[in-house]
Parts: C-alpha cells; structure tokens; sequence
C-alpha cells in the first residue's frame, strides 16, 4: 500500500553509520573540501535542500512568492532529497547552504560531531503526530508492541519516550524476538514507509511529521492517537540550519536569506489554504509528492477537526489552542535547554556521550544565533504577528 509516488527505502543501522560518518571530521573531509571550493563564490545564490514534509513549509513559500528576489539574493529552485543522510552530505558538501533539520538532529551534529554551522531559526512548531492502528486506543495498548520513529536524534523520539514512560512503558530496541508486555520496541523507519507498515501490521503505530500522519487517515489504516504539540506545547521540530561560514562571512546575505523565511512563515500564517497548494505535487513547482486533500488536512483542516480530536483524546489540552502545524521562527532558549535536559533521558542508539558532557544553557547560547532572526521579526511586527507573547523569553509547557 504505497503513499505517494516516490521509492522507499526503510532506515538502516547503515543509513546511521553514514549519518555519523558525515558528521566527523574524516568523513566530512571530502566534502568540506568541495565545499571550500564552492565558498569562492562571493555571490553563490540560496540553495535550499529539503524533505518533503510540511517542516520545509516556509523554506518552500519563501521560494515560491519571491522573497529571496524581493530581498534582492537569488534564489535557486529548492532541492528535494529524500533521506536525512542526502540532506546532511549536501549541506556539507556546500551544494545547498539552507536547510531544514530535526533540532535534536542539530544538537547531534554541533556538540557530537563539531560541524561548523547554526540554528538560525525555526521552522515550525507542533507539526507532527503519533498514528496508530484502529484497534489501538491508549499509549497503554502498545506494551509488546513495535513503533517506528523517523530517528533516534528527533522530537519524535523525545516525545514518544516520554508518552510511554508516563503510561508505565519501557522504550527498547530488540532485533530478535518480541517485547514484553511492559515494553515497546522502537525501530528507525523513513517517513514514507511508515503508513505501508502500518497497513500491514509490521509496527502498531508510527510517530513523525505531517503529512503522513494525515496520509493514514486518508487511507483509513490508522487514526492519530496524540498530536506531539499536544503534549510539549509549541515545540519546534525543524529548524533553519546553516553555515559558520556564511554568518560570519556573508552577514548580509544572511540577513535577507533569514528575512525572506520570516516573511514566509508570517505569510503562510494568513494563506495555509494557497500554502497547501503551492506544496502539492499538482501545484506549480511540484514541491512534494503529496495530493492536496492531504495536505489540506494538515494546513487548512476544518474547524470540527479540533472538537472530533478533542473527543478521540488526541487533543487533551484544548486550552492550549494548538494547530496542527503553526509557524513562529523564534528559536526559544528555553526549548533548547529543555530538549538538551530530555536527550539525556532518552534511549538513542550510537554514540551519545557527548550528550553527559553538555550544559543546557551553555549548548542553546552555542547552538543558535538568533541575531538575523530577531532583526527579521521585528521587521515583521513582533512576535506578536505569529501569535505569541512579545518576549523571547518562555516556560516550557511539558504535560502528557
């Protein structure tokens, strides 16, 4: 049962092994010396690589309405990869120089492997969803089974871990045999795999970003349990990434780069009907592979969503007033101590022990710099103009 029309393949033990080697010094020297080469393009254009998920929303209206243009910097069309390893040896290789990635994925890649680049915003927050089978009706129904994540360095883990640990469950991962009653086997699985796995019983239920938790639900093999913004408000999933070398040696041009994504985001906010058609794979630049009712879904769902969510209980928080996916760009230090607090307590395969060695607010003043972004939403009308509080300041709001 396929989702959409591009190939699958699951996410190996491989797939992480590459992952870890791109974010080394050895493996990424190849790269980073092409990438060198390319640096001495004073004027190299905006090249963008992303997935196709709604996280890589305001990347994509930022191309598509001309920001980049109207910033006066060019932009060359987004590049659609298909795996995190091809986004990550793009990055560093130079090929594109502003992507979207999974903000534990940033921790990894900055304090695990040192690589030279920062968070420079947010690219959405909520966004993503714990789907699984009809005849699953609370995270207590997944003891002895299995759910797939997208990867270990995710909200998605961090998230899940916490929902099954509330509920007397034991994350693990087992290859052979099954887990017991009190335990839940995670494995690592591309997106695009999950609602195929989920059709056929492989996994119990899957968690990871929009719109393949929508996809099940179109194809009535699964319903969405939890919504992840429902249980950390306003959490961020992607966020903006780029190089050391272009903030500090291209300022301006990183300026415009983030004032465009600003812009784009506060745009979508007002146009998430026009958004959900822009990403279609019937709209102009065919972004995504997805169909636009399924995206609609996620972008401009109708108001009953939220009252038939509230009583599945996939929605517990109503006071929250949470979408299915928001934008705000601001990247809260708060969030990233937080999250850097969570990684320590969470089960992740690979070398993680640089996570023991991090300060949580130490790691969020180096991880982002938020001096273009700041600049960009003032530009914008504040904070206030994407429907938060006028600060940069904020508690963490964790209650599954």
């Amino acid at each position: 049962m396929c989702i959409e029309c591009f190939s699958r393949r699951n996410f190996s033990r491989r797939d992480m092994l590459k992952l870890s080697a791109l974010f080394t010094a050895a493996g990424a020297l190849p790269l980073l010396q092409a990438a060198e080469a390319r640096a001495q393009e004073a004027d190299a254009p905006v090249r963008i690589g992303f997935l196709p998920i709604t996280d890589a929303t305001p990347l994509l209206v930022a191309h598509a309405n001309g920001y980049f243009d109207a910033e006066g910097i060019k932009a060359e069309k987004p590049v659609l990869l298909r795996r995190s390893a091809q986004v990550i040896e793009a990055f560093i290789s130079g090929q594109v120089n502003v992507i979207h990635l999974l903000s534990p994925m940033t921790v990894w890649a900055r304090f695990g492997s040192k690589a030279p680049a920062k968070v420079v915003a947010w690219n959405h927050v909520s966004g993503s969803g714990l789907t699984v089978l009809p005849e699953v009706n609370s995270v207590a129904d997944l003891g002895g089974k299995t759910v797939a994540i997208p990867f270990w360095y995710s909200i998605h883990n961090v998230v899940l871990q916490n929902l099954l640990k509330t509920n007397g469950l034991t994350p693990v991962t087992k290859r052979t045999g099954a887990p017991a009653a009190n335990e839940v086997n995670l494995v690592v699985m591309a997106p695009a795999d999950m609602p195929p796995a989920l059709a056929s019983k492989q996994v119990a239920g899957y968690i990871v970003a929009e719109p393949f938790n929508a996809a099940a639900e179109a194809q009535n093999i699964g319903k969405i349990l939890r919504f992840t913004g429902d249980v950390w408000k306003d959490h961020a999933c992607c966020v903006v990434f780029m190089h050391e070398r272009d903030l500090e040696g291209r300022p301006e041009w990183s300026q415009k780069v983030v004032n465009a994504i600003v812009k784009a985001q506060l745009w979508t906010r007002a146009n998430r009907a026009e958004v959900a058609k822009i990403l279609s794979k019937d709209g102009a630049n065919r972004y995504t592979p997805h169909a636009l009712p399924v995206l609609e879904r996620v972008l401009a769902p109708p108001e009953s969503d939220a009252a038939f969510y509230q009583t599945s209980g996939a929605i517990r928080h109503p006071d929250w007033q949470a979408r299915r996916i928001d934008f705000q760009p601001y990247p809260f230090p708060s969030y990233t101590e937080e999250l850097v607090r969570r990684l320590n307590d969470t089960l992740i395969e690979g070398d993680r022990g640089f996570l023991a060695t991090l300060d949580p607010a130490t790691a969020a003043r180096e991880l982002v710099d938020d001096r273009f972004v700041k600049k960009a939403i003032a530009a914008s009308g504040g904070l206030e103009a994407f429907g938060f509080p006028n600060a940069f300041t904020r508690t963490e709001v964790v209650a599954p």
